[in-house]
């Protein structure tokens, strides 16, 4: 049934799309900055073959790229000698915009519950070892006879 509503919500949003740039108010197709932009890269024998209607479904179909801006965006390729391959990499980091199916967002919740867990657990062995080492420095023994060996090695680094 979500995915079925998810269609709906698309096909509306295209026809939105559709109604703004059938709109007479509206900047004329080739005026509008991301055709413009698209039209300047190819040739102009191809640029010029597109019609108005053409460019207006590209435009519907790019949106309105809000999920290319963001606030830090690096790419770059990596070429290593006596390697016939290259390998770029891509670096991204922003506010999420995209629309999250279920099955990301079930992904997405287990993720963080994960990154959580894990956080929680290396901040406590972190806490703990602080805590040993700290007992051990002030000499506060409290098994008699008992000891797990860090102190003599923490000792033996310092």
């Amino acid at each position: 049934m979500g995915l079925i509503t998810e269609d709906k919500e698309i096909k509306d949003h295209i026809k939105e799309d559709l109604d703004l740039l059938s709109d007479e108010e509206a900047l004329p197709i080739r005026q509008d900055p991301i055709i413009e932009k698209l039209l300047q890269k190819l040739p102009p024998q191809i640029a010029d073959s597109y019609t108005d209607i053409q460019l207006q479904g590209i435009r519907v179909s790019l949106g309105d790229r809000t999920w290319g801006k963001h606030f830090i965006d690096n790419r770059g390729a990596l070429a290593f000698p006596f390697i016939r391959w290259r390998f770029f990499y891509v670096f991204l980091l922003g506010k999420n915009r995209r629309a999250y199916t279920r099955r990301e967002r079930h992904a997405s919740m287990l993720m963080f519950i994960g990154l959580m867990v894990s956080f929680i657990a290396i901040s406590l062995l972190v806490g703990i070892f602080t805590l040993y080492i700290l007992k051990s420095a002030l000499g506060v023994d409290l098994l008699e006879g008992t000891s797990l060996g860090v102190w003599d090695w923490f000792k033996e680094l310092f």
